[in-house]
């Protein structure tokens, strides 16, 4: 049995070194002779104080005290020990036992982690500092980390990318983090488009790697929208016809209530067939949407996207701009003739906005060509054939129109062959919080913000307005909302919605006759009031936009020429000092 105990106090890890009532050593098992670098065999019945120096077991005899946790020098090691006395049933000190254990590698350990803690925050610093956007994902592409720079330039928060797949914030392009982790190489120089403006951006991306194992993708992404951007500054009718590749596709239409899904279904029907489309809703419904979506789902979605704001353009210089002209047409005509719009067009989609507000002559002109697609130039007379779908859109009761003889009804007829009603945001309420959390994300990445949601009183607001303006009015009250925040507020609150410009009562005449008749009535001139509001929204946007007069320009929804004229007009040349554009 003795030999047993003695097997086992040499096998356990901790040294042990036990003495009698005069100091002779009784125990003095392997793991001490290790750390003592003393023989256990000749250090039995010696003196403790012999072999071992600076002991306190003498102490420990001498007291019957115990002493805990005690850390000392042992040679070149550094220890922690229990020392206590050992007594007979008498209370009588008869012995003393000390354990013990070196701590070197512990300590070492210890301060390899505290200088991984500091390491660790200096890199979690250079991280939420840099200016370029920083992505992280795992070895299954889903999002475990992003920097502030990554939300001021995609406009997503954490909540948007943390735990989703990595595809979620890109709108155009293959995922370098997908690459990367399937090929465990990095990749170099790609060109995206992020986010919901589809910021332009270039993205450098590299493989974890643990060991041998990859364990996820990291990728740096600079914004290039400043570099890249190219100022064009076109003459006034040309600003008002814009010609472009259809961008919006039905996914970038918000909405869950039925009367929206209703909407979106009859236009992924049309989109299948070569049907005339007229988009019928209040103005700021997103007829305009509705028709780059049928475009970019139709067979068409490789040829051109042409739009004309008929309600902007005067007759005469509409007919030039749709049907062009040949040379010598009129005193200016350009050498050589013109492409008009529908020749441009050829082969892919002719958007007529606001085609209720066009005149009997030109509706005549244009029933014309969609009976026999072809047009003649302005001054020509050869005719052009062409291919196009036109898809036409007006706010107009076009019934009406027609009763009163202000609309042909042929034409009503050639362009009412597949009509769409796009319902008012009053009547889907329900998705107002989708639209605002969706506008929310967009002017984050324009203004640099980091908001992640509304409160539940902003959100009651919101819902107990009728929005005569419709999903227009309600963007520009998001972006406002926005503006009035400050940097480092991620929520909107009731206080940061700027004023519903619409929600007031309708007032009588009477009311206003007595309001004249009061004794502290002072009349004033609308326009000395819309001049006022004017300037202050101009100022506000300017400064939350840092100056940016384009920026400025597309928040406020007004050209660049008109934003510099306004500028100057209000002298708040201070406004933009502070960033060049």
């Amino acid at each position: 049995m003795e030999r047993e105990i003695e097997m086992i106090l040499d096998s356990t890890h901790d040294a042990m070194i036990a003495v009698d009532r005069v100091g002779r050593i009784t125990l003095f098992n392997k793991a001490a002779g290790l750390l003592t670098q003393k023989n256990p065999l000749s250090a039995i019945g010696k003196p403790v104080d012999e072999i071992i120096e600076n002991t306190r077991l003498p102490w420990i005899l001498k007291t019957g005290l115990s002493e805990l946790n005690q850390k000392q020098p042992l040679g070149e090691i550094t220890i922690v020990t229990n020392r206590m006395p050992v007594m007979n049933e008498h209370g009588e000190v008869v012995g003393a036992i000390a354990v013990f254990r070196d701590i070197t590698e512990v300590q070492e350990l210890a301060e390899e982690i505290t200088n991984l803690k500091e390491i660790r925050g200096m890199l979690e610093a250079i991280f939420n500092s840099t200016q370029d956007a920083i992505s992280v994902v795992d070895q299954n592409g889903i999002g475990v980390m992003i920097n502030p720079a990554y939300t001021h330039i995609t406009g997503y928060t954490s909540k948007d990318v943390i735990g989703k797949m990595c595809t979620v914030d890109f709108s155009e392009g293959e995922s370098v983090h997908l690459k990367v982790l399937a090929t465990g190489k990095a990749v170099k120089g790609a060109r995206l488009k992020v986010g919901v403006n589809r910021k332009e951006v270039l993205v450098e991306a590299a493989p974890i790697m643990v060991g041998d194992a990859l364990r996820g993708s990291v990728a740096v992404i600079h914004d290039l929208s400043e570099i890249n951007k190219l100022i064009l500054e076109l003459d006034q009718a040309k600003q008002l016809i814009r010609n472009l590749e259809a961008k919006y596709t039905f996914s970038d239409i918000k909405g869950k209530h039925s009367t929206i899904l209703n909407a979106i279904e009859k236009a992924k029907l049309a989109a299948v067939t070569p049907a005339t489309v007229v988009l019928r809703g209040e103005s700021g419904t997103g007829k305009e949407l509705f028709a780059h979506a049928i475009h970019n789902a139709s067979d068409r979605r490789y040829s051109q996207f042409v739009r004309v704001n008929c309600a902007a353009i005067s007759e005469t210089i509409l007919e030039s701009e749709l049907f062009g002209y040949d040379e010598g047409a009129f005193t200016g005509a350009s050498k050589g003739g013109k492409k008009g719009l529908f020749e441009r067009a050829h082969g892919g989609t002719l958007f007529l906005d606001e085609i209720g507000e066009i005149s009997l002559n030109m509706q005549t002109k244009l029933l014309r060509v969609l009976q026999e697609k072809e047009i003649v130039r302005v001054g020509g007379t050869k005719a052009i054939p062409i291919n196009v779908r036109v898809i036409s859109a007006t706010n107009l009761d076009l019934e009406k129109a027609v009763e009163q003889g202000r609309f042909r009804k042929d034409l009503y007829y050639r362009i009412h062959v597949f009509p769409i009603s796009i319902p008012p945001l009053k009547d889907h309420k329900e998705d107002v919080r989708e639209l605002a959390e969706f506008f929310i994300v967009k002017y984050n990445q324009e203004f640099g913000r980091n908001v992640s949601d509304l409160s539940d009183e902003a959100i009651k607001v919101m819902l107990d307005y009728d929005w005569p303006g419709n999903v227009r009015e309600l963007e520009n009250f998001i972006g406002r909302a926005l503006i009035n925040m400050k940097i480092t507020e991620t929520v909107i609150l009731k206080r940061h919605l700027p004023n519903l410009e619409f929600s007031g009562p309708d007032v009588h005449p009477a009311a206003v006759e007595e309001l004249q008749d009061a004794p502290d009535f002072r009349a004033v001139r609308l326009s000395d009031v819309v001049e006022k509001a004017e300037k202050q929204a101009i100022a506000e946007a300017l400064v939350a936009t840092g100056g940016n007069r384009e920026h400025t320009a597309r928040l406020l929804e007004i050209s660049l020429r008109t934003l510099y004229y306004k500028i100057q007009k209000y002298q708040l040349q201070s406004k933009v000092a502070t960033r060049a554009d």
